[in-house]
Protein backbone atom coordinates (compact mmCIF):
# COMPACT_ATOMS: atom_id res chain seq x y z
CA UNK A 1 0.00 0.00 0.00
CA UNK A 2 2.76 2.31 1.17
CA UNK A 3 4.73 1.84 -2.58
CA UNK A 4 0.85 2.57 -4.05
CA UNK A 5 0.49 6.38 -2.60
CA UNK A 6 4.45 6.69 -2.74
CA UNK A 7 3.65 6.17 -6.83
CA UNK A 8 0.93 8.65 -6.93
CA UNK A 9 3.19 11.41 -4.76
CA UNK A 10 5.59 11.18 -7.94
CA UNK A 11 2.83 11.35 -9.77
CA UNK A 12 1.60 15.01 -8.21
CA UNK A 13 4.52 15.79 -7.52
CA UNK A 14 5.83 17.61 -11.06
CA UNK A 15 2.79 19.54 -11.49
CA UNK A 16 3.02 21.26 -8.19
CA UNK A 17 6.89 22.34 -8.79
CA UNK A 18 6.35 23.21 -12.57
CA UNK A 19 3.12 24.99 -11.46
CA UNK A 20 4.71 27.62 -9.82
CA UNK A 21 5.33 29.07 -13.42
CA UNK A 22 3.33 32.17 -14.69
CA UNK A 23 0.36 30.69 -17.28
CA UNK A 24 0.71 26.89 -16.70
CA UNK A 25 -2.82 26.39 -17.23
CA UNK A 26 -2.85 27.89 -21.04
CA UNK A 27 0.98 25.95 -21.81
CA UNK A 28 -0.72 22.90 -20.82
CA UNK A 29 -4.04 23.72 -23.31
CA UNK A 30 -1.90 24.95 -26.35
CA UNK A 31 0.42 21.85 -25.73
CA UNK A 32 -2.79 19.32 -25.49
CA UNK A 33 -4.35 20.99 -28.79
CA UNK A 34 -1.45 20.59 -30.97
CA UNK A 35 -0.53 17.43 -29.96
CA UNK A 36 -4.50 16.16 -30.72
CA UNK A 37 -5.42 18.49 -33.12
CA UNK A 38 -4.65 16.00 -35.88
CA UNK A 39 -6.61 13.59 -35.19
CA UNK A 40 -9.99 15.82 -33.94
CA UNK A 41 -9.36 17.29 -37.36
CA UNK A 42 -9.68 13.83 -39.01
CA UNK A 43 -12.25 12.26 -37.58
CA UNK A 44 -14.89 15.55 -37.87
CA UNK A 45 -13.56 15.75 -41.24
CA UNK A 46 -17.01 17.01 -43.21
CA UNK A 47 -18.45 15.75 -46.57
CA UNK A 48 -19.86 19.25 -48.57
CA UNK A 49 -22.85 18.51 -50.53
CA UNK A 50 -23.20 22.01 -50.78
CA UNK A 51 -21.81 25.47 -50.00
CA UNK A 52 -24.35 25.02 -47.03
CA UNK A 53 -24.89 21.49 -46.09
CA UNK A 54 -21.91 19.87 -44.78
CA UNK A 55 -21.76 16.82 -42.28
CA UNK A 56 -19.50 14.70 -40.36
CA UNK A 57 -18.96 11.28 -42.07
CA UNK A 58 -18.65 9.65 -38.67
CA UNK A 59 -22.16 10.23 -38.07
CA UNK A 60 -23.08 8.44 -41.42
CA UNK A 61 -22.02 4.77 -39.51
CA UNK A 62 -24.08 6.07 -36.46
CA UNK A 63 -27.04 6.97 -37.54
CA UNK A 64 -27.17 4.23 -40.72
CA UNK A 65 -26.05 1.72 -37.89
CA UNK A 66 -28.82 2.36 -35.60
CA UNK A 67 -31.48 2.64 -38.45
CA UNK A 68 -30.29 -0.51 -40.10
CA UNK A 69 -30.95 -2.60 -36.12
CA UNK A 70 -34.03 -1.11 -35.66
CA UNK A 71 -35.64 -2.25 -39.01
CA UNK A 72 -33.60 -5.83 -38.64
CA UNK A 73 -34.54 -6.60 -34.97
CA UNK A 74 -38.05 -5.29 -36.05
CA UNK A 75 -38.23 -2.06 -33.85
CA UNK A 76 -37.18 -4.05 -30.47
CA UNK A 77 -36.45 -0.24 -29.46
CA UNK A 78 -40.46 -0.10 -29.34
CA UNK A 79 -41.62 -3.27 -29.49
CA UNK A 80 -39.16 -4.59 -26.59
CA UNK A 81 -39.80 -1.83 -24.30
CA UNK A 82 -42.45 -3.27 -21.70
CA UNK A 83 -40.33 -6.81 -22.11
CA UNK A 84 -36.91 -4.43 -20.54
CA UNK A 85 -38.91 -3.01 -17.78
CA UNK A 86 -40.22 -6.13 -16.84
CA UNK A 87 -36.52 -7.63 -16.95
CA UNK A 88 -35.60 -4.80 -14.49
CA UNK A 89 -38.67 -5.47 -12.64
CA UNK A 90 -37.57 -9.04 -11.63
CA UNK A 91 -40.71 -10.67 -13.46
CA UNK A 92 -37.91 -12.80 -15.13
CA UNK A 93 -35.45 -13.88 -12.57
CA UNK A 94 -36.43 -17.58 -11.96
CA UNK A 95 -35.64 -17.99 -15.43
CA UNK A 96 -32.08 -17.63 -14.11
CA UNK A 97 -29.98 -20.62 -12.51
CA UNK A 98 -27.27 -17.99 -11.09
CA UNK A 99 -26.04 -20.79 -8.72
CA UNK A 100 -24.11 -21.90 -12.18
CA UNK A 101 -22.92 -18.14 -12.76
CA UNK A 102 -19.37 -17.74 -11.34
CA UNK A 103 -18.66 -14.27 -12.38
CA UNK A 104 -16.79 -11.65 -9.87
CA UNK A 105 -16.62 -7.74 -10.88
CA UNK A 106 -12.79 -6.86 -11.59
CA UNK A 107 -11.43 -4.97 -8.62
CA UNK A 108 -11.24 -1.53 -11.06
CA UNK A 109 -14.49 -1.29 -11.37
CA UNK A 110 -16.72 0.95 -9.78
CA UNK A 111 -19.19 -1.04 -7.54
CA UNK A 112 -22.37 -0.66 -5.60
CA UNK A 113 -21.92 -3.46 -2.24
CA UNK A 114 -19.88 -5.73 -4.84
CA UNK A 115 -22.25 -5.32 -7.91
CA UNK A 116 -21.55 -3.17 -11.39
CA UNK A 117 -24.15 -0.51 -11.36
CA UNK A 118 -24.88 -1.08 -15.05
CA UNK A 119 -25.64 -4.95 -14.61
CA UNK A 120 -27.55 -4.39 -10.65
CA UNK A 121 -30.36 -3.68 -11.94
CA UNK A 122 -31.25 -7.32 -13.58
CA UNK A 123 -29.76 -9.25 -10.20
CA UNK A 124 -32.14 -7.33 -8.03
CA UNK A 125 -33.49 -10.64 -7.52
CA UNK A 126 -35.39 -11.26 -3.97
CA UNK A 127 -32.50 -11.28 -1.02
CA UNK A 128 -30.14 -8.88 -2.45
CA UNK A 129 -31.35 -4.84 -3.46
CA UNK A 130 -34.86 -3.89 -3.67
CA UNK A 131 -36.53 -2.59 -6.48
CA UNK A 132 -35.79 1.65 -5.69
CA UNK A 133 -32.18 0.52 -5.31
CA UNK A 134 -31.61 -0.90 -8.92
CA UNK A 135 -33.33 1.82 -10.18
CA UNK A 136 -31.44 4.27 -8.31
CA UNK A 137 -28.34 2.18 -9.34
CA UNK A 138 -29.60 2.19 -13.21
CA UNK A 139 -30.14 6.06 -13.03
CA UNK A 140 -26.62 6.41 -11.46
CA UNK A 141 -25.05 4.52 -14.04
CA UNK A 142 -26.62 6.72 -16.98
CA UNK A 143 -26.87 10.35 -15.72
CA UNK A 144 -24.00 12.60 -15.49
CA UNK A 145 -22.63 15.68 -17.63
CA UNK A 146 -23.12 14.58 -20.55
CA UNK A 147 -26.95 15.45 -19.53
CA UNK A 148 -26.10 19.10 -17.96
CA UNK A 149 -23.08 20.08 -20.15
CA UNK A 150 -23.82 17.91 -23.36
CA UNK A 151 -27.39 19.39 -23.59
CA UNK A 152 -26.10 22.95 -23.10
CA UNK A 153 -23.56 22.81 -25.72
CA UNK A 154 -26.25 21.09 -28.35
CA UNK A 155 -28.35 24.20 -27.63
CA UNK A 156 -26.05 26.73 -27.34
CA UNK A 157 -24.50 25.67 -31.05
CA UNK A 158 -27.98 24.18 -32.16
CA UNK A 159 -30.74 25.88 -30.53
CA UNK A 160 -33.53 24.75 -29.06
CA UNK A 161 -34.66 22.35 -32.23
CA UNK A 162 -31.30 20.16 -31.56
CA UNK A 163 -33.61 18.99 -28.68
CA UNK A 164 -35.28 16.98 -31.08
CA UNK A 165 -32.75 15.14 -32.68
CA UNK A 166 -31.35 14.29 -29.69
CA UNK A 167 -34.77 12.32 -28.82
CA UNK A 168 -34.54 10.49 -32.12
CA UNK A 169 -30.99 9.76 -31.83
CA UNK A 170 -31.85 8.41 -28.49
CA UNK A 171 -35.10 6.14 -29.50
CA UNK A 172 -32.23 5.35 -32.30
CA UNK A 173 -29.99 4.40 -30.16
CA UNK A 174 -31.43 2.02 -28.05
CA UNK A 175 -31.61 -0.85 -30.83
CA UNK A 176 -27.89 -0.58 -31.13
CA UNK A 177 -27.06 -0.56 -27.14
CA UNK A 178 -29.42 -3.64 -27.51
CA UNK A 179 -27.03 -5.29 -29.82
CA UNK A 180 -23.34 -4.37 -28.45
CA UNK A 181 -24.60 -5.54 -24.76
CA UNK A 182 -25.84 -8.72 -25.94
CA UNK A 183 -23.20 -9.16 -27.96
CA UNK A 184 -20.47 -8.13 -24.52
CA UNK A 185 -22.27 -11.35 -22.52
CA UNK A 186 -22.16 -13.62 -25.46
CA UNK A 187 -18.57 -13.42 -26.01
CA UNK A 188 -17.20 -12.39 -22.76
CA UNK A 189 -13.62 -13.85 -21.33
CA UNK A 190 -14.34 -15.15 -17.79
CA UNK A 191 -11.20 -16.24 -15.75
CA UNK A 192 -10.45 -18.73 -13.53
CA UNK A 193 -11.25 -16.62 -10.88
CA UNK A 194 -14.38 -15.37 -11.87
CA UNK A 195 -13.30 -12.33 -13.07
CA UNK A 196 -14.61 -10.61 -16.53
CA UNK A 197 -12.86 -9.16 -18.96
CA UNK A 198 -15.80 -8.05 -22.20
CA UNK A 199 -16.53 -5.81 -24.43
CA UNK A 200 -16.18 -5.24 -28.20
CA UNK A 201 -12.39 -6.27 -27.87
CA UNK A 202 -13.79 -9.92 -27.62
CA UNK A 203 -16.81 -9.98 -29.59
CA UNK A 204 -14.80 -8.51 -32.85
CA UNK A 205 -12.11 -11.15 -32.04
CA UNK A 206 -14.14 -14.20 -31.10
CA UNK A 207 -17.51 -13.30 -32.81
CA UNK A 208 -16.16 -12.33 -36.36
CA UNK A 209 -13.58 -15.35 -36.33
CA UNK A 210 -16.25 -18.07 -36.37
CA UNK A 211 -17.73 -15.77 -39.27
CA UNK A 212 -13.84 -16.75 -41.12
CA UNK A 213 -13.35 -13.49 -40.55
CA UNK A 214 -10.50 -13.65 -38.11
CA UNK A 215 -8.10 -11.47 -39.54
CA UNK A 216 -10.52 -8.34 -39.44
CA UNK A 217 -11.63 -9.19 -35.81
CA UNK A 218 -8.06 -8.74 -34.90
CA UNK A 219 -7.89 -5.55 -36.57
CA UNK A 220 -10.86 -3.79 -35.88
CA UNK A 221 -10.12 -4.77 -32.13
CA UNK A 222 -6.76 -3.50 -31.93
CA UNK A 223 -8.70 0.06 -33.29
CA UNK A 224 -11.21 -0.57 -30.50
CA UNK A 225 -8.70 -0.93 -27.90
CA UNK A 226 -6.63 1.68 -28.95
CA UNK A 227 -9.64 4.22 -29.23
CA UNK A 228 -11.30 3.11 -25.81
CA UNK A 229 -8.07 3.84 -23.81
CA UNK A 230 -8.47 7.14 -25.35
CA UNK A 231 -12.14 7.63 -24.50
CA UNK A 232 -11.15 7.26 -20.95
CA UNK A 233 -8.59 9.69 -21.20
CA UNK A 234 -11.30 11.91 -23.44
CA UNK A 235 -14.73 11.95 -22.69
CA UNK A 236 -14.54 9.51 -19.25
CA UNK A 237 -11.53 11.66 -17.42
CA UNK A 238 -10.78 14.76 -19.35
CA UNK A 239 -14.18 16.62 -19.74
CA UNK A 240 -15.52 15.43 -16.35
CA UNK A 241 -12.68 17.02 -14.75
CA UNK A 242 -12.94 19.82 -17.14
CA UNK A 243 -16.51 20.55 -16.15
CA UNK A 244 -16.45 19.65 -12.68
CA UNK A 245 -13.84 22.91 -12.74
CA UNK A 246 -15.80 24.98 -14.63
CA UNK A 247 -18.60 24.67 -11.94
CA UNK A 248 -16.91 24.70 -8.40
CA UNK A 249 -14.30 28.28 -9.94
CA UNK A 250 -18.15 29.96 -11.15
CA UNK A 251 -19.47 28.99 -7.60
CA UNK A 252 -16.32 30.56 -5.36
CA UNK A 253 -15.68 33.16 -7.55
CA UNK A 254 -15.53 33.05 -11.10
CA UNK A 255 -12.67 35.53 -12.08
CA UNK A 256 -11.94 36.50 -8.59
CA UNK A 257 -12.13 32.89 -7.11
CA UNK A 258 -8.61 31.76 -5.96
CA UNK A 259 -8.36 28.94 -9.02
CA UNK A 260 -8.66 31.26 -11.55
CA UNK A 261 -6.60 30.37 -14.05
CA UNK A 262 -5.36 27.22 -11.38
CA UNK A 263 -7.12 24.59 -13.33
CA UNK A 264 -3.93 22.50 -12.55
CA UNK A 265 -4.94 22.67 -8.85
CA UNK A 266 -7.88 21.40 -8.75
CA UNK A 267 -6.85 18.39 -11.31
CA UNK A 268 -4.56 17.54 -8.59
CA UNK A 269 -6.91 17.43 -6.03
CA UNK A 270 -9.33 15.31 -8.24
CA UNK A 271 -6.18 13.17 -9.44
CA UNK A 272 -5.04 12.10 -5.89
CA UNK A 273 -8.99 11.44 -4.60
CA UNK A 274 -9.03 9.19 -8.13
CA UNK A 275 -5.73 8.00 -7.42
CA UNK A 276 -6.62 6.64 -3.80
CA UNK A 277 -9.09 4.57 -5.12
CA UNK A 278 -7.89 3.07 -8.40
CA UNK A 279 -4.50 2.87 -7.35
CA UNK A 280 -4.69 2.64 -3.89
CA UNK A 281 -7.43 0.18 -3.59
CA UNK A 282 -8.68 2.27 -0.92
CA UNK A 283 -12.49 1.48 -1.87
CA UNK A 284 -14.66 3.34 0.97
CA UNK A 285 -14.55 6.70 -1.10
CA UNK A 286 -16.28 4.55 -4.39
CA UNK A 287 -18.75 3.53 -1.52
CA UNK A 288 -19.32 6.78 -0.37
CA UNK A 289 -20.17 8.13 -4.16
CA UNK A 290 -22.50 5.24 -4.52
CA UNK A 291 -24.60 6.10 -1.88
CA UNK A 292 -24.79 9.96 -3.04
CA UNK A 293 -24.37 9.77 -6.81
CA UNK A 294 -27.99 8.15 -6.95
CA UNK A 295 -29.32 10.68 -4.29
CA UNK A 296 -27.99 13.36 -6.30
CA UNK A 297 -29.11 11.95 -9.70
CA UNK A 298 -32.58 11.66 -8.07
CA UNK A 299 -32.30 15.44 -7.09
CA UNK A 300 -31.34 16.76 -10.09
CA UNK A 301 -34.35 15.11 -11.38
CA UNK A 302 -36.68 16.91 -9.03
CA UNK A 303 -35.08 19.70 -9.59
CA UNK A 304 -36.12 19.54 -13.08
CA UNK A 305 -39.54 18.55 -12.65
CA UNK A 306 -40.13 21.42 -10.15
CA UNK A 307 -39.42 23.91 -12.48
CA UNK A 308 -41.12 22.67 -15.14
CA UNK A 309 -44.17 22.06 -12.83
CA UNK A 310 -43.80 25.82 -11.62
CA UNK A 311 -43.64 27.42 -15.82
CA UNK A 312 -46.28 24.16 -16.75
CA UNK A 313 -47.72 27.37 -18.68
CA UNK A 314 -44.61 27.56 -20.80
CA UNK A 315 -44.13 24.13 -21.69
CA UNK A 316 -46.10 23.97 -24.98
CA UNK A 317 -44.09 26.68 -26.32
CA UNK A 318 -40.74 25.48 -25.18
CA UNK A 319 -41.95 22.02 -27.07
CA UNK A 320 -43.14 24.26 -29.89
CA UNK A 321 -39.76 25.63 -30.21
CA UNK A 322 -38.17 22.64 -30.16
CA UNK A 323 -39.89 20.98 -32.84
CA UNK A 324 -39.83 23.99 -35.07
CA UNK A 325 -36.73 24.75 -34.63
CA UNK A 326 -35.76 21.13 -35.07
CA UNK A 327 -36.78 21.60 -38.73
CA UNK A 328 -36.68 25.59 -39.48
CA UNK A 329 -34.36 26.97 -37.53
CA UNK A 330 -32.98 30.25 -37.52
CA UNK A 331 -30.22 32.08 -36.77
CA UNK A 332 -28.26 28.47 -36.42
CA UNK A 333 -24.99 28.19 -38.00
CA UNK A 334 -25.45 25.13 -40.72
CA UNK A 335 -29.24 25.28 -40.68
CA UNK A 336 -31.42 22.06 -40.67
CA UNK A 337 -28.52 19.99 -41.08
CA UNK A 338 -26.30 22.13 -38.69
CA UNK A 339 -28.80 21.32 -35.94
CA UNK A 340 -29.69 17.55 -36.70
CA UNK A 341 -25.49 17.26 -36.30
CA UNK A 342 -25.23 19.18 -32.91
CA UNK A 343 -28.63 16.84 -31.91
CA UNK A 344 -26.79 13.67 -32.67
CA UNK A 345 -23.36 14.37 -31.60
CA UNK A 346 -24.18 15.26 -28.49
CA UNK A 347 -26.93 12.73 -28.38
CA UNK A 348 -23.92 10.21 -28.86
CA UNK A 349 -21.45 11.46 -26.30
CA UNK A 350 -24.22 11.38 -23.60
CA UNK A 351 -25.92 8.21 -23.91
CA UNK A 352 -23.06 6.12 -25.21
CA UNK A 353 -25.17 3.86 -27.78
CA UNK A 354 -22.96 2.32 -30.43
CA UNK A 355 -20.05 3.40 -28.98
CA UNK A 356 -19.38 0.08 -27.46
CA UNK A 357 -18.29 1.10 -24.21
CA UNK A 358 -21.59 0.18 -22.30
CA UNK A 359 -20.99 -3.62 -22.90
CA UNK A 360 -17.52 -3.65 -21.48
CA UNK A 361 -20.06 -2.89 -18.03
CA UNK A 362 -22.65 -4.66 -18.84
CA UNK A 363 -20.13 -8.13 -19.65
CA UNK A 364 -19.78 -8.72 -16.06
CA UNK A 365 -23.89 -9.49 -15.76
CA UNK A 366 -24.78 -13.15 -13.88
CA UNK A 367 -27.21 -15.03 -16.46
CA UNK A 368 -27.27 -17.28 -18.86
CA UNK A 369 -28.93 -15.16 -21.38
CA UNK A 370 -26.94 -12.47 -23.49
CA UNK A 371 -30.30 -11.28 -25.00
CA UNK A 372 -31.81 -10.43 -21.03
CA UNK A 373 -28.56 -8.35 -20.97
CA UNK A 374 -29.33 -6.51 -24.29
CA UNK A 375 -33.08 -6.24 -23.02
CA UNK A 376 -31.90 -4.16 -19.86
CA UNK A 377 -29.33 -1.70 -21.85
CA UNK A 378 -31.82 -0.80 -24.09
CA UNK A 379 -33.81 1.22 -21.49
CA UNK A 380 -30.62 2.91 -20.76
CA UNK A 381 -30.64 5.59 -24.03
CA UNK A 382 -34.62 6.32 -23.41
CA UNK A 383 -33.34 7.27 -19.69
CA UNK A 384 -30.51 9.02 -20.60
CA UNK A 385 -31.14 11.00 -23.45
CA UNK A 386 -35.59 10.62 -23.91
CA UNK A 387 -36.36 11.78 -21.06
CA UNK A 388 -33.14 13.86 -19.24
CA UNK A 389 -31.45 15.35 -21.57
CA UNK A 390 -35.23 16.25 -22.62
CA UNK A 391 -35.67 17.76 -19.01
CA UNK A 392 -32.64 19.57 -19.10
CA UNK A 393 -33.64 20.98 -22.48
CA UNK A 394 -36.98 22.21 -21.54
CA UNK A 395 -35.32 23.79 -18.75
CA UNK A 396 -33.12 25.87 -20.70
CA UNK A 397 -35.77 26.69 -23.42
CA UNK A 398 -38.20 26.97 -20.36
CA UNK A 399 -35.73 29.91 -18.34
CA UNK A 400 -34.75 31.35 -21.52
CA UNK A 401 -31.22 29.79 -21.82
CA UNK A 402 -30.91 29.31 -25.29
CA UNK A 403 -28.73 31.02 -27.19
CA UNK A 404 -29.03 30.03 -31.08
CA UNK A 405 -28.76 33.64 -32.01
CA UNK A 406 -25.52 33.39 -30.59
CA UNK A 407 -23.56 30.57 -32.27
CA UNK A 408 -19.88 31.63 -31.15
CA UNK A 409 -20.75 30.81 -27.65
CA UNK A 410 -17.57 29.86 -25.77
CA UNK A 411 -17.94 26.00 -24.96
CA UNK A 412 -16.26 26.68 -21.55
CA UNK A 413 -20.20 28.63 -20.79
CA UNK A 414 -21.92 25.41 -21.32
CA UNK A 415 -22.23 24.20 -18.08
CA UNK A 416 -22.48 27.72 -16.46
CA UNK A 417 -25.45 27.85 -18.98
CA UNK A 418 -27.57 25.09 -16.88
CA UNK A 419 -26.18 26.20 -13.76
CA UNK A 420 -27.47 29.64 -14.53
CA UNK A 421 -31.32 28.00 -15.75
CA UNK A 422 -32.10 26.54 -12.52
CA UNK A 423 -30.93 29.36 -10.43
CA UNK A 424 -33.29 31.66 -12.22
CA UNK A 425 -35.80 29.16 -10.50
CA UNK A 426 -34.05 27.95 -7.62
CA UNK A 427 -31.42 30.68 -6.45
CA UNK A 428 -29.79 28.36 -4.54
CA UNK A 429 -29.79 25.17 -6.84
CA UNK A 430 -25.91 25.97 -8.38
CA UNK A 431 -24.45 25.09 -5.54
CA UNK A 432 -26.30 21.83 -5.18
CA UNK A 433 -25.64 21.08 -8.94
CA UNK A 434 -21.77 21.61 -8.13
CA UNK A 435 -21.32 18.98 -5.70
CA UNK A 436 -23.84 16.98 -8.04
CA UNK A 437 -21.29 17.27 -10.87
CA UNK A 438 -18.06 16.86 -9.00
CA UNK A 439 -19.51 13.69 -7.88
CA UNK A 440 -21.16 12.87 -11.44
CA UNK A 441 -17.05 13.86 -12.55
CA UNK A 442 -15.82 11.23 -9.80
CA UNK A 443 -17.56 8.32 -10.53
CA UNK A 444 -17.22 8.79 -14.24
CA UNK A 445 -13.45 8.73 -13.88
CA UNK A 446 -13.55 5.19 -11.69
CA UNK A 447 -15.70 3.63 -14.04
CA UNK A 448 -14.12 4.99 -16.86
CA UNK A 449 -10.87 3.62 -15.82
CA UNK A 450 -11.96 0.35 -15.86
CA UNK A 451 -13.42 0.42 -19.71
CA UNK A 452 -10.16 1.98 -20.26
CA UNK A 453 -8.33 -0.85 -18.80
CA UNK A 454 -9.78 -3.32 -20.48
CA UNK A 455 -8.95 -2.12 -23.49
CA UNK A 456 -4.95 -1.51 -22.09
CA UNK A 457 -5.55 -5.19 -20.74
CA UNK A 458 -6.20 -6.83 -24.41
CA UNK A 459 -3.15 -4.84 -26.17
CA UNK A 460 -0.83 -5.47 -23.03
CA UNK A 461 -1.88 -8.30 -20.98
CA UNK A 462 -3.29 -8.25 -17.67
CA UNK A 463 -0.03 -8.08 -15.50
CA UNK A 464 0.01 -5.42 -12.36
CA UNK A 465 3.01 -3.57 -13.88
CA UNK A 466 1.01 -2.83 -17.16
CA UNK A 467 -2.50 -2.18 -14.94
CA UNK A 468 -0.45 0.79 -12.79
CA UNK A 469 0.59 2.01 -16.10
CA UNK A 470 -2.09 3.48 -17.06
CA UNK A 471 -3.37 3.57 -14.16
CA UNK A 472 -1.04 6.61 -13.76
CA UNK A 473 -1.04 8.19 -17.60
CA UNK A 474 -5.03 8.35 -16.54
CA UNK A 475 -4.35 10.38 -13.25
CA UNK A 476 -1.97 12.61 -15.33
CA UNK A 477 -4.78 13.27 -17.73
CA UNK A 478 -7.13 14.28 -14.85
CA UNK A 479 -4.93 17.33 -14.79
CA UNK A 480 -4.51 18.14 -17.85
CA UNK A 481 -8.22 17.90 -18.45
CA UNK A 482 -8.78 20.73 -15.62
CA UNK A 483 -6.10 22.61 -17.02
CA UNK A 484 -7.19 22.70 -20.76
CA UNK A 485 -9.51 25.00 -22.05
CA UNK A 486 -12.73 22.93 -23.12
CA UNK A 487 -12.73 23.65 -26.71
CA UNK A 488 -9.25 21.31 -26.55
CA UNK A 489 -11.39 18.49 -24.09
CA UNK A 490 -14.89 18.59 -26.13
CA UNK A 491 -12.68 18.24 -29.16
CA UNK A 492 -10.38 15.57 -28.34
CA UNK A 493 -13.33 13.67 -26.32
CA UNK A 494 -15.72 13.80 -29.27
CA UNK A 495 -13.24 12.52 -31.31
CA UNK A 496 -12.49 9.07 -29.39
CA UNK A 497 -15.96 8.27 -29.00
CA UNK A 498 -16.76 8.77 -32.26
CA UNK A 499 -13.58 6.70 -33.47
CA UNK A 500 -14.86 3.82 -30.96
CA UNK A 501 -18.09 3.60 -32.92
CA UNK A 502 -16.50 2.87 -36.02
CA UNK A 503 -14.92 -0.38 -35.91
CA UNK A 504 -17.47 -1.82 -32.77
CA UNK A 505 -20.45 -0.42 -35.37
CA UNK A 506 -18.85 -2.92 -38.26
CA UNK A 507 -18.79 -5.44 -35.89
CA UNK A 508 -22.32 -5.04 -34.97
CA UNK A 509 -23.78 -5.63 -38.44
CA UNK A 510 -21.72 -8.27 -39.62
CA UNK A 511 -22.69 -9.95 -36.31
CA UNK A 512 -26.83 -8.86 -35.80
CA UNK A 513 -27.80 -12.05 -36.94
CA UNK A 514 -26.17 -14.39 -33.41
CA UNK A 515 -28.12 -11.24 -31.70
CA UNK A 516 -30.83 -12.68 -33.61
CA UNK A 517 -30.29 -16.08 -32.82
CA UNK A 518 -30.13 -14.92 -28.79
CA UNK A 519 -33.06 -13.27 -28.86
CA UNK A 520 -34.81 -15.98 -30.28
CA UNK A 521 -33.16 -17.76 -27.40
CA UNK A 522 -34.44 -15.87 -24.67
CA UNK A 523 -38.30 -14.94 -26.06
CA UNK A 524 -38.53 -18.48 -26.19
CA UNK A 525 -37.67 -19.42 -22.73
CA UNK A 526 -40.00 -16.44 -21.71
CA UNK A 527 -42.37 -17.46 -23.86
CA UNK A 528 -42.33 -20.99 -22.55
CA UNK A 529 -42.39 -19.54 -18.76
CA UNK A 530 -45.83 -18.65 -19.53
Amino acid sequence: MKKRILSLLLLVIPFITFAQEKGLDQQIDEAFGNATGWFVNFIFYQISFSDTIKIYWVLFPLILGALYFTFYFNFINFKGFLTSIKIVSGKYDDLEDRKDHNVEVSDAVFTDDGDNPDTIRVEGHQGEVSHFQALTAALSATVGLGNIAGVAIAVSIGGAGATFWMIIAGLLGMASKFVECTLGVKYRDIESDGTVYGGPMYYLTKGLKEKGLGKLGKVLAALFAVFVIGGSFGGGNMFQANQAFQLVEHITGGNDSFLHDRGWLFGVVIAILVGVVIIGGIKKIAKVTDKIVPFMVVIYVAASIFILIAKYDMIGDAFSQIYNGAFSPTGVAGGFIGVLVQGFRRAAFSNEAGIGSASIAHAAVKTKYPASEGMVALLEPFIDTVVVCTMTALVLVITGNVAAENASLNDAQAILLTSGAFASVISWFPYVLTVAVVLFAFSTMISWSYYGFQGWAYLFGRTKKMEYTYKILFLIFVVIGSAASLGSVIGFSDAMIFAMMVPNMIGLVLLAPKVKEELSKYMAAIKAKK
